[in-house]
This record gives structure tokens, sequence and C-alpha cells, in this order.
């Protein structure tokens, strides 16, 4: 069976609250956030739904660049393709858009590799996890984002978090070294035992770092996510060298060459799993066998995406066996999607959506009315 179609459809979901890293705002109430939905169709006109988050302030990609990359670039060049052969779609996306430091337009390629994973499903009447020989996942435990520049704020989410049974929080930081600690200070008072990740978003020299570091084993923080720029291997493996907390890498790490790169190195403790910075579900799951098999901790992120990429990036992370709460923060901050029944969060964990691929069904009203009115596509 054959692809006949794939189509972009670019979205601006409105946003309960702003969201920032240490690079600025990823995501902003008054202006919403950029989406990319992705429809693959084949010759018998079964459908499968994939979805991109770009965000200029965390890589390269941008709402425009993953609909002309789409449109003009990897819909081409999958037409004709046969839906079950993964592997040679994946060489047609790597051939026509060329990678360098990463796979070249990785969330681009991501949603259209989710897009392909959930058709194979809906065709197969089975689900991403039953697609890989697993038992079908309807729940996921989630950590609860934490991101202020006051202390007293952060208490409170803190207190929130326990309040609403997550079993995790994780603590974005990376502005200013005596201020995070403040902040972070101020999490451990209120966060008891729940495991405890914090995200430097590459904020900090090695200096600052080793400071900041110090501070955190007092604290009993669990984890430091990529505290260093992201192309700063060397340093990242001293710092590690260097300290009893466990160094996470994230942004130095979209690629199986990464991560071998970060094995090689020594370079880090654990390996953050994204399927949209690493191309989707397939380099993803490459990418975290790889980094299992050389004895790294596997932890699981998003980019704030939406159900879709919520609920296939759940399937990928009971895949890969990982137990931590994971930073899959789209119900922190989204205020609507097009999905028919978007993921709800129960006790600190995401109701999954049950049937084949991921489970999501898009409403093509509601994908209508969140369209993106901007100029260029």
């Amino acid at each position: 069976m054959k692809i006949v179609q794939v189509e972009a459809f670019p979205l601006c979901l409105p946003m309960k609250r702003d969201f920032a890293i240490s690079g600025g705002k990823v995501g902003d109430r008054a202006k919403g956030a950029p989406h990319v939905y992705v429809r693959i169709t084949d010759e018998e006109g079964y459908t499968g739904w994939g979805e991109a988050r770009p965000s200029h302030r965390w890589s390269e990609e941008t709402l425009e660049t993953v609909v002309t990359t789409v449109r003009n670039y990897l819909a081409p060049a999958l037409a004709g393709q046969e839906v079950e052969d993964v592997e040679g779609a994946s060489r047609q996306m790597q051939g026509e858009i060329r990678g360098g430091m990463t796979l070249g337009q990785p969330i681009a390629k991501a949603a259209v590799d989710t897009a392909l994973h959930d058709l194979i499903g809906k065709r197969r009447g089975q689900s991403l996890a039953q697609i890989w020989l697993r038992r079908p996942c309807f729940t996921i435990p989630l950590s609860y984002l934490i991101s202020t520049r006051s202390p007293e704020e952060a208490a409170k989410l803190a207190r929130q978090a326990k309040e609403e049974g997550y079993r995790g929080v994780d603590v974005k930081i990376g502005s200013d070294p005596r201020r995070d600690v403040e902040i972070v200070e101020a999490v451990r008072g209120e966060a008891g035992d729940l495991f405890f990740r914090v995200d430097a978003n590459q904020g900090y020299t090695l200096s600052q770092a080793r400071y900041v570091v110090r501070e955190l084993v007092r604290l009993g923080v669990d984890v430091l996510e990529q505290p260093l720029a992201a192309h700063d291997w060397t340093g990242h493996a001293a710092l590690r060298r260097q300290s009893d907390l466990p160094i996470a890498l994230d942004e130095s790490v979209w690629t199986a060459g990464h991560v071998m790169q970060a094995i090689r190195l020594e370079a880090c403790d654990m390996v953050v799993v994204k399927l949209t910075k690493m191309g989707g579900l397939q380099e993803a799951k490459r990418c975290g066998e790889i980094a299992a098999a050389a004895g790294l901790q596997l932890l699981g992120g998003g980019l704030t995406e939406s159900s879709i990429g919520l609920a296939a990036s759940a399937h990928l992370f009971h895949e890969l066996g990982i137990d931590t709460p994971v930073d899959l923060n789209g119900p922190f901050f989204l205020a609507e999607d097009p999905v028919r029944e978007p993921i709800i969060v129960q006790n600190g964990e995401a109701l999954l959506p049950a049937g084949p691929g991921h489970g999501c069904t898009v409403e093509m009203k509601a994908l209508k009315k969140l369209a993106w009115s901007g100029d260029g596509t």
C-alpha cells in the first residue's frame, strides 16, 4: 500500500500562560504557540497524523521552515512510497534534506515519521506499543514543570505539585546562578521526596556550572540537565568528572552519532530522549537503545507538544523502559488543541487515548479554527 499524500497544517495553539527558558520565550499567552500537524494518506484512504512543535528559541526550525520542508521536499519525496517501509521513508527524507550537526530539519521529519507510524497502526489495528510488540500503555507519570524567577512562586508551585499527586518536578534555571540556587532551594523545601530534575537549557559557563553543581548536590537534586552550551562536549565531560551530581544531555544529543560522542567522551550520565529533536519515533528509539546499551540512564522530554506529540512520546518512553516522571509539559501550557478528546492529567499522570496508532483523533473543524493566519504559508 502506497502513500498518496502528505499535508502540513500550520497552527497557532492558545496558551494558558507564558513559558520561558534561559534562551527566551517559547510560548506566549498573548500570541499562542506555533505547531504544525502533518497528515499522511494512503491509497485506501487511511490517514495518520503527526505533530511538529518548532521554536526558534530552542533550535533553528520555525513554523515556516517546517511547513515549507514538509510541503516542498518531504511530501514529494514520499509520494508513492510503501506505507510499511519505515526505513525506506527515513532514507528518502534524509536524502532529500541532508543532515549536518543534526539530522537536517529533524522537527519537520519527526512530524512525518510520527504520522507514518500512526498510519501503520491504524491499518493494522494496533497501537504504537503493539507495533513494537509491547503491551499498550494507558498512563504515564509527568514531571511538574516549574518555570519562574520568583523563589516564592517556585515554592508555591512545588507545593501544588505534591498536592496534585505528581512524583517529580522539573525546575527551569540557567539565568543567574545565585538566583537559580535560591529558586531550587525554595522548591526543595516543598518537594520532599519527589524526583528532582533541574534544567539549565545551556545557560551557564563552566565556572558558573561548577558553583551551581556544588549547591545542587547540597540540596539533594537528582540530575542537572544541559548546564553548558550544546557543543561544549569537553566542558560537560570535565564537569561530570568533578561532580557527584548526575549530568544529563539534551540539546547536545540530536542523533545516534551524538549519543556515541557522549559515550566516548564520558560527557554525561543520562540522555534526554525527545522524538521531535531526534527526527521521529524511529530515530529516537535508536538513540535511546544505544544510550541504554552503554549504561546511560534515559530521561523523557518534550517540546510543549499537544495531544499527538504527548501520546506518541509516551508510547516511545514506555518502549524504552523510562520509569522516572517525564517532561511532557503540553498540558501545563496549552489551552486547546484540535484533538477530539485532548489528553487530560489526573494525579500527576497523563491519561493516554486507547485505539490504533497513537490513539488521537483530529477534528477538522477544530483544525481550521486553530489555523495559523500569518504570511508565508
